[in-house]
């Protein structure tokens, strides 16, 4: 076994402490990771609260990982040791299902193996990148493009696909008008990347205290929820609405905002339902659709792109000892835009 340096969680009112977690020993498609980078991500502060369902403490959460192969299984192929690599919201899946043959290893028909709080194959409870080192099989290992620095690829793998994705499958590009709710972690990436699609991207946020910030990303356009004009104005205007928002907002008023047969996909998780208004749906033939994250070929697009394009997130590099201060920060949407740790200060 493996012994790593991790952050971990007792409990969902506990404080992060110093921990020692065991990796498996490799196995002949193993690829062992010496962990440089790990994005937080609002999913880490649900599922560390508890809020998503029952979790087994201690819990190690993260899975926007970036750092570099320091040994490799018997019969790994796909990567090497020195290459600069990550993983992100998953570690394997079954491979034989009609979805993970499709390359969309995120909708396994037997449920994918998430990074952290699940139960992998060989039935050990997995534990995430707030950690020194991690194992994985390579199918599930992507590698990252040389001009993109770990630091800022991290959060790519979850707040870049997360938003790639769904932009990708829906057409986003030139003619499309996009709007992006929220400007956060998810929402900033959202931006960049629509706006490198080509398309026309206009940001809802409830103030307007990152106008600027937007429209520097690439948005034309920039309006304040708050203001009840704003869903006045703005009717039936955009063919995509991408809703990066994890709490419960008023589903019905932004299905209003879709010109026809215009589409609002969610990618926040609140832990609240959301409600919908049938009539805002069938008066124009809108739809109202889900996406989460992306396969493993979607994901590697998603980096090349991005490498190509030159997109990175802003973050907030941070150490260790400050990660119960950066969740604080993230509720309070106190953070431009991603925090990142530092691993080096496990």
């Amino acid at each position: 076994m493996i012994t790593a340096k991790a952050r971990a969680v007792d409990g969902p009112d506990k404080s992060f402490r110093a921990a020692e977690i065991k990796r498996r020993e490799l196995d002949v498609h193993d690829v062992l990771i010496e962990i440089k980078y790990s994005g937080i991500c609002h999913s880490d502060i649900h599922t560390a609260q508890g809020e998503w369902g029952p979790v087994q403490y201690p819990l190690v959460p993260g899975h926007e990982i970036a750092g570099i192969v320091t040994a490799v299984g018997a019969g790994v192929t796909k990567h090497k040791v020195g290459d600069r690599v990550g993983v992100g919201c998953m570690v394997d899946s079954c491979g034989e299902c009609e979805n993970c043959r499709k390359g969309e290893e995120q909708y396994c028909l037997k449920g994918n193996i998430p990074t952290y709080a699940g139960v992998d194959k060989y039935g050990e409870y997995t534990q995430g990148g707030y950690s020194t080192h991690i194992v994985v099989t390579e199918d599930f290992v992507v590698s990252i493009p040389d001009n993109i620095e770990l630091d800022a690829a991290a959060p790519l793998l979850c707040a870049g696909i997360t938003t790639y994705s769904p932009l990708n499958h829906w057409g986003a590009g030139p003619g499309k008008k996009v709007a992006v709710v929220g400007m956060g972690g998810l929402g900033h990436m959202a931006v960049k990347i629509a706006h490198a699609m080509g398309a026309e991207v206009t940001v809802l946020s409830q103030t307007l205290k990152k106008k600027e910030d937007g429209l520097q990303f690439g948005a034309v356009d920039y309006f304040a929820t708050s203001e009840p004009e704003t869903f006045e104005k703005l009717a039936g205007t955009f063919d995509l609405i991408i809703n990066t928002v994890s709490a419960k907002i008023d589903i019905s008023a932004y299905l209003s905002l879709l010109t026809l047969d215009g589409t609002l996909v969610n990618v926040g998780a609140p832990a609240e339902p959301l409600e919908v208004n049938a009539f805002s749906l069938i008066g124009h033939r809108r739809s109202f659709a889900g996406s989460m994250i992306g396969g493993i070929r979607e994901t590697q697009e998603m980096l090349d792109f991005c490498g190509k394009h030159q997109i990175v997130p802003q973050i907030e590099v941070i150490s260790a000892d400050q990660i119960d201060e950066a969740y604080k920060r993230v509720l309070a949407s106190d953070v431009k835009y991603r925090f990142v740790i530092d691993i080096s200060t496990m």
